[in-house]
């Protein structure tokens, strides 16, 4: 069995967890403040047992006929996908997904498990629960535990005392009932895919035993406050651990509290560890409080500004009457920094972390469609997100598991947690936009999302990743819920801005305005888009205020990644019927089901593809030019008249093999919109503003050391002919951008009569920092804001970019190698022809032309000037499921041939 485990330091400091063995003699749990996960589950639907959970929950029961999952947690699909009953690759091919049986599903499935426990005098059990789908009736040893009505709700948990069921042989049975979306407080999926077949259903997260003495604590709470300004930080913090001690006994008891604080890099605790004594009435309950001073906290940064210092935190109880033998204990990690908002005069939100305006950059989470945990792939994704660049992750209504949290924490992501749209999470009377009629909520859902946010506020209070809480998606919360939402998060002391929704449609007199704006696109929309931000009110998802999600709605994957699940006549679709309805895009319904938007621009703006290749180059360089352009755009308006304050990308990944809305695709592998993304979002970048025909320095540093830039700008044309040449000299400011000039004038754009390439590099004396490509065409897009719809701004017309068909093909010499040792390789270009090498892309393949994944790029899909020369590194990513084992670089471009190259 699997042991939830105590920080490295505190474990040392104080007690030490030992696992249990799985032996069916050996106790679950073998000491007090011990908490272990049930770590596997036999089951089967109710259709093929008996209809009766005491006989179900009594040792003995034979389940040799039941699935027998090893997993401690999976919902219905996901265990099946376990047990081999279905394969989630052939499950993803084509329309395969739609055989799957859905009737199974329509009634309870029963999850079962047999353990030990040593009960005895003055010990004392509990179940806890962590998130089950939707609802659950609970039975230990033939008694029950909780019925459907108490175990509500995909976020509740609980902790329900046992003690009295509790024998040496235990029987477990927890019986799940089917989930829908609309009627059920569940993890739903809106329009970003096909639904799973099961809803969803079943125990998605852990459930553990826990033994503790005759007072059990609730879960820490850790308070803390650090300077308010940047030059404060290095002031003493102070730091307060919290937590509700119960007395279980028919008695007063008296307990001795101890509180530590270590620094986990070094596991030695801060010098003073702190104690009190309180006497504990019969049967009641009082919050623990220990407070002191930590003299030169080590601050928590976002990766991109700094480290990322843990420590860990514990507050013990020991009893006066057991010879002070530890009673219970609870521990959490946490970091010193402060997050805090407000709104500017537009009403938009803007954050600062540890007294410094802080530009959210981030995109939307899609978790595994089944909620399967990986922690690795969460890892492997969260590595992804700071190669891009991004400081942000929002999870709307996927808030995964405290692994994810731990995981950013360690690695300086911030996450955006918070409850999801369009279903029964936002059945207000006022909402018109749901899919289906939804019971508005009755008294039992506002009690069920009473007990959802306590619990989620518990679990997430403690981490330095924690942005802030959205309590509202696409509506706001009425008058009922917020105070319940507002309460629950008080009295687990959150220390983030909650905000009321992330749209700007109404609010709660208790919240106040969210600040956040969410009126699209999510489809395709050309690159000026971004940069048309006056005026505000037509202008939607241009780049100003707090955009909540929002995207041209691409990411398209590459081939090697298409064929793993669509079929020959799917792929042929994608360019000989470019209106058809698609399966992997959208759920049914919905306005995404199709690439229309998307292939009109393709068609119009880059020629009509001669076949399946030609097709998916021109959508990567759809893709690239549509992501950078958005993240650039944000990056240039950060301290504009009305500032970019925060830009949430829809989306970041997929929840399934998807043909739109992600930066990289199911696989893992990072193509056009991934490296456009990564190109926008650098630290030090050199844009291109379309509309204003200038250049700009973009800043996203914190420090200011580092004196000024050069900036290099050169512009050819198709026959690489040189039509510009020019220097400026650039002061730094470090969190702002900064406009350098001017490219309007005849000679430089303003006289464009086909398709010219420009070239920005920006440097440090002569070590390059920054070197950004665009394609630029005679005319740009036109919009036609007046027809805007929520998803996307027509085009009424498309710029020409038909010449890049006619660019003479370059000759591009490779050479490749491996780095013995390093996880690395190096891969140099050098163009041999006198016109621009377009477009190349660098794709690592194993021995078998598979390809090698996770990875990460320095930059990919480049354009080289002629007889310029780049070295790119491929690097493994550490951690990753992914075995580094690549043979050859795979070459091509548009105007490129393909090639392959042995390391």
């Amino acid at each position: 069995m699997h042991v939830k485990r105590l920080s490295t330091a505190l474990s040392l400091l104080l007690v030490g967890l030992q696992a249990a063995t799985g032996n069916a003699a050996s106790p679950l749990t073998t000491a007090a403040s011990q908490t272990v996960v049930i770590s596997s589950w036999d089951l089967q639907s109710s259709a093929k047992t008996p209809n009766d959970l005491e006989a179900l929950s009594k040792p003995g029961f034979d389940t040799s006929s039941w699935h027998h999952v090893k997993s401690s947690k999976c919902t219905l699909m996901g265990c099946l996908i376990e047990t081999g009953v279905y394969n989630e690759t052939n499950l993803f091919y084509s329309t395969n997904l739609q055989k799957v049986d859905e009737k199974q599903f329509l009634m309870p499935w029963n999850y079962r498990n047999e353990f030990s426990l040593e009960p005895g005098s003055g010990k004392h059990f509990f179940l806890q629960t962590h998130g089950i789908s939707s609802r659950a009736d609970i039975f230990l040893n033939g008694q029950q535990v909780a019925s459907k009505s108490e175990q509500a709700g995909s976020y509740v948990g609980k902790s329900y005392e046992i003690t009295k069921y509790v024998n040496k042989s235990n029987a477990l049975a927890i019986q799940v009932h089917p989930t829908s979306y609309y009627y059920d407080f569940a993890l739903g999926w809106v329009d970003w895919n096909p639904w799973p077949t099961d809803n969803g259903t079943g125990i998605w997260r852990d459930v553990e035993i826990r033994q503790t003495g005759p007072v059990a604590l609730s879960p820490l709470r850790i308070v803390t406050k650090i300077g308010d300004t940047y030059d404060k930080l290095s002031q003493p913090a102070t730091v307060a651990l919290k937590a509700k001690a119960q007395n279980l006994e028919n008695k007063p008891i008296t307990i001795t509290a101890t509180g530590t604080v270590a620094r986990i890099t070094d596991g030695r605790p801060i010098p003073l560890i702190w104690t009190k004594t309180f006497t504990i009435p019969a049967l009641s309950t009082t919050d623990i409080i220990l407070e002191n001073t930590v003299q030169n906290p080590a601050i928590w940064w976002p990766k991109q500004w700094g480290d990322q210092p843990l420590y860990a935190a514990s507050i013990s109880i020991s009893t006066s009457d057991n010879n002070n033998q530890i009673s219970d204990l609870q521990s959490a990690n946490f970091g010193f920094r402060s997050v805090t908002s407000k709104l500017n005069s537009y009403n938009d939100v803007t954050y600062s972390v540890n007294g410094v305006p802080f530009q959210v950059i981030g995109a939307g989470y899609a978790p595994n469609m089944f909620l399967r945990f990986d922690p690795i792939k969460w890892e492997t994704e969260l590595k992804y997100v700071l190669d891009l660049g991004f400081n942000t992750v929002r999870l709307e209504g996927k808030n995964e598991h405290p692994e994810l949290y731990d995981i950013a924490d360690r690695l300086g992501v911030f996450l955006m947690p918070g409850w999801e749209c369009c279903d029964k999470w936002e059945a207000w009377s006022y909402n018109q936009d749901l899919a289906v009629p939804t019971p508005v909520w009755n008294n039992e859902d506002y009690k069920i999302a009473n007990e959802s946010m306590l619990h989620e506020a518990a679990m997430l209070q403690t981490h330095p990743s924690v942005l802030t809480f959205l309590i509202g998606s696409d509506y706001w919360t009425d008058e009922r819920a917020t105070p319940i939402y507002l309460n629950a998060l008080k009295a687990n002391d959150w220390q983030t801005p909650i905000i009321a929704s992330a749209s700007k449609r109404g609010f709660s007199n208790l919240t106040g305005p969210g600040g956040m704006k969410m009126e699209g696109p999510y489809d395709w929309v050309p690159p000026n888009y971004w940069y048309d931000v006056e005026p505000y009110a037509s202008r939607y998802g241009a780049a100003f205020g707090f955009g909540s999600e929002l995207g041209a709605g691409v990411g398209t994957p590459e081939l090697s990644s298409l064929k793993k699940f669509l079929n020959q006549g799917e792929l042929d679709d994608l360019w000989k019927a470019p209106n058809k309805a698609l399966y992997h895009m959208s759920r049914v319904g919905s306005e995404f089901t199709t690439r229309k938007i998307y292939n009109d621009a393709l068609w119009k703006r880059l020629g009509a593809p001669t076949g399946l290749d030609d097709y998916l180059m021109k959508a990567q360089i759809m893709d690239y030019e549509a992501t950078r352009a958005q993240f650039e755009a944000f990056g240039v308006n950060w301290n504009a008249k009305r500032p970019a304050t925060g830009i949430i990308y829809w989306m970041l990944n997929n929840a399934w093999p998807s043909l739109h809305w992600n930066i990289w695709d199911y696989y893992m592998k990072p193509a056009g919109s991934y490296f456009g993304a990564k190109v926008g979002s650098r630290k030090e970048h050199v844009v291109y503003d379309p509309v204003g025909k200038s250049v700009w320095l973009v800043d996203r540093s914190l420090s200011t050391s580092g004196g000024d830039r050069k900036v290099e700008v050169e512009v050819v044309d198709l026959s690489g002919k040189v039509v510009l040449s020019q220097e400026y000299q650039v002061a730094r400011y470090p969190g702002a951008s900064n406009r350098v000039g001017s490219l309007s004038g005849q000679g430089a754009l303003g006289g464009i009569k086909d398709v010219v390439f420009l070239k920005l590099v920006l440097k440090d004396g002569t070590k390059v920092i920054d070197r950004n490509v665009y394609w630029v065409s005679k005319d740009l897009d036109v919009l036609n804001w007046g027809k805007s719809e929520w998803y996307v701004t027509p085009v009424t017309r498309y710029a020409d970019y038909t010449g890049l068909n006619k660019l003479a093909t370059a000759d591009v010499s490779v050479t490749a190698a491996a780095a013995a040792g390093k996880g690395e390789v190096v891969v140099t270009l050098e163009n041999k022809a006198k016109v621009v090498a377009f477009f190349v892309s660098l794709n690592l393949v194993d021995k078998d032309g598979n390809d090698v994944l996770p990875v990460r790029w320095d930059d990919n899909y480049v354009s080289l000037w002629p007889g310029e020369k780049l070295t790119l590194t491929a690097r493994s990513v550490v951690g990753s499921k992914g075995i580094w084992n690549p043979s050859a670089v795979h070459v091509g471009g548009k105007n490129v041939g393909k090639k392959t190259v042995r390391l």
